[in-house]
């Protein structure tokens, strides 16, 4: 069975600025992987090679088999890939159930929406005690759970989570990874960019450490620890 998502040797710059050098990175179906790194590493620009939101400048992006490289965004969606970009990606003006119905409709039609809404009200139970209130005025870790509700309603081949944990309180990080871990327990398999360490090591069972847009280290997710501590102490990061 081919890997649901391979990165071959992939290069990709924004203007003059090269971002990633060479990375090769495979996840393979049901599987995850938590790639992690200090901040400026290149995470966030794997998230969008991976999803054609960046196109590479050398080597190949291949999703069940296919070779993607080039393509279009929707093309990577139509294939099974799901983006849960970082921050909060709501409409603030429209209500927590007209949010959902907008991207519900869509992908489930009209047959299928009071189905996906159940649902998501299942996955996030705060969304559902604030289905009439408008988003723009929900918290941040509320509309981090609106944002990611859109994508985990419908579970993807692979998921793409930029950043899940980035500005929640501990206790809507952890509403989260248990969303995360059901879909992934499905059999979604999974990549997470993440800085925190702790949830994204409990969830994967591989993991990749990016380092100045190249990838420095990867394997078991239970040997990663050690790994991360010590590019903290060369990178002068504490936390």
């Amino acid at each position: 069975m081919s890997p649901v998502l391979e990165l071959r040797g992939v290069s990709a710059s924004y203007g003059p600025f090269r971002a990633l050098f060479g990375v090769s990175l495979t996840v393979e179906a049901g599987g995850s992987l938590a790639l992690l790194g200090s901040n400026g590493a290149g995470k966030t620009t794997v998230a969008r090679v991976a999803s054609g939101l960046v196109v590479p400048t050398s080597g190949s992006v291949l999703v069940d088999g296919e070779d993607l490289t080039g393509a279009r965004p929707h093309q990577y969606a139509r294939a099974g890939v799901a983006h849960a970009p970082e921050g909060r990606s709501v409409f603030a003006t429209l209500t927590v159930a007209e949010n959902l119905r907008l991207s519900f409709r869509r992908t489930h039609g009209a047959s299928g929406l009071s189905c996906a809404l159940d649902r998501a009200y299942d996955l996030f139970p705060q969304l559902g005690n604030r289905r009439s209130q408008m988003a723009g005025t929900l918290s941040g870790g509320e509309q981090r759970m609106l944002s990611m509700a859109r994508v985990l309603v419908n579970p993807p081949k692979l998921l793409i989570a930029d950043e899940p944990s980035l500005g929640l309180a501990p206790i809507i990080i952890d509403e989260v990874y248990q969303s995360l871990r059901a879909i992934r327990e499905a059999g979604t398999a999974v990549l997470i960019v993440e800085q925190q360490v702790g949830h994204a090591l409990q969830l994967c069972d591989r993991t990749a450490v990016l380092g100045h847009g190249a990838v420095e280290w990867e394997g078991p997710a239970d040997e990663a620890t050690d790994v991360m501590v010590g590019q903290m102490f060369t990178t002068g990061e504490d936390g």
